[in-house]
């Protein structure tokens, strides 16, 4: 399909860059295809689901991924870089996208930080060799420790990866390290949030809970990637950035016992339903899953395992908005983002919400 149908004008002001207080005090747009949009609240979200629904939730937790430091090279000035890791390849060894990526080459030592820059041998510092280099500005970076050890170096030196209509508008504050963490993660390994799962509050879940709603988790770590926009004219032309998920066997049998006494389930965010669809079969029935996926969810995919999707507003002609609009319809899509437009909704990742129901056959 050509990308440019999936393309819109968004103000600058609808930009969220602080989330709703408390988190589910954000907005809820309900949308069923063939009906007239439904303007509510996230903590309606009980009263819009039936007992015996399962939302399905990513676990994820967000890791500070963005790494300034000092690029080292025989008979050639240090050079200040920065490195934002997308995907763990192994105990030692991230992918990164870098800042500037022209002037690396594979063999480079490079030292990070939190004074990487001017004082890149520092007790808190951390060495790598760039092992590859790819295009677009990413590397391969080898550290020079490895499993828990390297874990804790990045926890100390790293910064919080916001995102870049965030990050480009003010400075990465301490509000954010709670902010742009769900109150449920728990496996480290995001370089972004799975933003649906910010505006659920420990009192929401309560409130789920006493309706009769389940609540289950998948893993999704989500990478730098999803921010990348679609540069090809055409979907076919795309690669689609990869993340390391999981689902286990009981999760899956669960979901499919959900579906099958009736109930719907219920992917809060992009993510968790990417996961879903990368561990169904061709008829919808989960099984367990662990590893990398590529899926690449576009208008004419066959949405199989999943019955409705709560998910934040996202960007023009990028790759989330083509997910929504294959699980709704395109047409249902624009129209339901242009109300959110005129009606003062806030985008993205600090924005709010949506609950989508599947196009109508």
């Amino acid at each position: 399909m050509r990308v440019d149908l999936f393309d819109f004008e968004l103000p600058e002001a609808s930009i969220a860059l602080r989330p709703p207080v408390p988190r589910d005090a954000g907005r809820l747009l309900v949308v069923r295809p063939g009906d007239a949009l439904e303007d509510r609240k996230v903590r309606d979200l009980a009263q819009l689901l039936r007992p015996g629904d399962a939302l399905v939730f990513n676990d994820t937790r967000v890791i500070p991924a963005r790494l300034a430091g000092l690029r080292h090279r025989p008979g050639a000035p240090g050079l200040r870089m920065e490195a934002m890791l997308h995907l763990r390849e192994a105990g030692d060894t991230w992918r990164a996208f870098a800042r500037p990526g022209k002037r690396l080459a594979a063999g480079d030592r490079v030292s990070f930080g939190r004074h990487g820059a001017s004082e890149p041998c520092d007790l808190g510092g951390l060495d790598a060799t760039i092992a590859a280099k790819g295009e677009g500005g990413e590397i391969t970076l080898r550290f020079d420790l490895a499993g828990p050890a390297l874990d804790e170096a990045i926890a100390r030196i790293g910064d919080l990866p916001l995102p870049p209509y965030i990050a480009g508008k003010r400075p990465t504050d301490a509000r954010d390290a709670t902010d742009y963490q769900t109150v449920y993660a728990r496996e480290p390994g995001a370089v972004a949030a799975p933003t649906a799962g910010l505006h659920f509050s420990d009192a929401l879940l309560a409130d789920l809970d006493a309706a009769g709603i389940a609540r289950h988790t998948v893993t999704l770590h989500v990478g730098a990637g999803t921010f990348l926009p679609v540069k090809a004219d055409d979907t076919d032309d795309h690669r689609m950035h990869t993340e390391i998920g999981r689902l286990d066997a009981a999760t899956a049998e669960a979901l499919n016992a959900v579906r099958a006494g009736g109930g719907r389930v219920v992917a809060v965010g992009t993510t968790a339903l990417r996961l879903l669809e990368s561990a169904a079969d061709s008829e919808g029935r989960l099984h367990a899953f662990a590893g990398p996926t590529e899926i690449f969810i576009t208008p004419g995919t066959r949405i199989r395992a999943v019955d409705a999707l709560m998910t934040n507003f996202h960007l023009p002609r990028s790759t989330l908005f083509m997910l929504v609009s294959a699980f709704s319809g395109l047409e249902t899509m624009r129209a339901t983002y242009a109300h959110a437009i005129a009606s003062g909704y806030r985008f993205y990742s600090y924005g709010d919400s949506s609950l989508l129901f599947p196009a109508r056959d």
